[in-house]
């Protein structure tokens, strides 16, 4: 696991998010970038950190493909371990695409044993692209934590249509944004924006880890 980057909010944190990135984009990338810039304007501190395979392509320059998504739940339970240390307010977990379902599986690791009050979601991939028939809903089924997915309305691994259908249990709150693909990013020709969505997932957050911490 690489070290930890936080961006803190300049008051005292309402929360701290543990964030991980997703397949193909390293924890710098500009989503990464951006959303944890407006978690921090919403009071959230937030923790990014790499998986080691990431890690491995930032020191080499090498690209190769993630392992499985299961293999990657160590990497995460050491990655929570650490920040727990260091986190004000309530406790969520999460990550864009990848980072995301990894989360879900690590909350429900018997291995973790931090207070982890909740785990959010940016871009669940529900199914790969042009496969909806292969879901990958039995982490959340699972899931004994509250969740908050933000979801691209067209999403290829999961639109909003798909989702409604799934059936997801009511500790699962689905944020649907606006013209939104994988990255939460409308068309040119939409009236939402990237940096609007964005900051709607962020306000969202705050509002999901003020109802954890009442």
């Amino acid at each position: 696991m690489t070290d930890i980057l936080w961006t803190r909010p300049q008051a005292a944190p309402v929360a701290t998010l543990v964030l991980a990135h997703g397949a193909g984009a390293a924890m710098d990338s500009p989503f990464m970038n951006k959303f944890a810039q407006f978690a921090s304007d919403e009071g959230i501190a937030v923790a990014r950190f790499e998986f080691p395979y990431m890690a491995e392509r930032r020191a080499t320059g090498k690209k190769r493909p993630p392992p499985r998504a299961d293999k990657l739940i160590d990497a995460y339970l050491a990655a929570i371990e650490t920040v727990a240390a260091k986190a004000e307010g309530p406790l969520l977990i999460g990550g864009k695409s990848l980072g995301g379902r990894v989360a879900v599986m690590a909350a429900g690791d018997p291995a973790l044993d931090a207070g982890v009050a909740g785990v959010v979601c940016l871009g669940y991939p529900f199914h790969p692209p042009a496969k909806p028939e292969a879901t990958r809903l039995e982490p959340l089924d699972t899931l004994a934590l509250p969740c908050l997915i933000a979801q691209g309305e067209r999403d290829p691994f999961g639109n909003a249509q798909e989702v409604d259908g799934y059936g997801l249990k009511d500790a699962i709150e689905v944020l649907i944004m606006e013209d939104g693909s994988h990255d939460l990013a409308p068309r040119g020709s939409s009236p939402a924006t990237w940096d609007g969505n964005l900051r709607l997932a962020a306000k969202a957050v705050r509002e999901f880890a003020a109802r954890l911490g009442a």
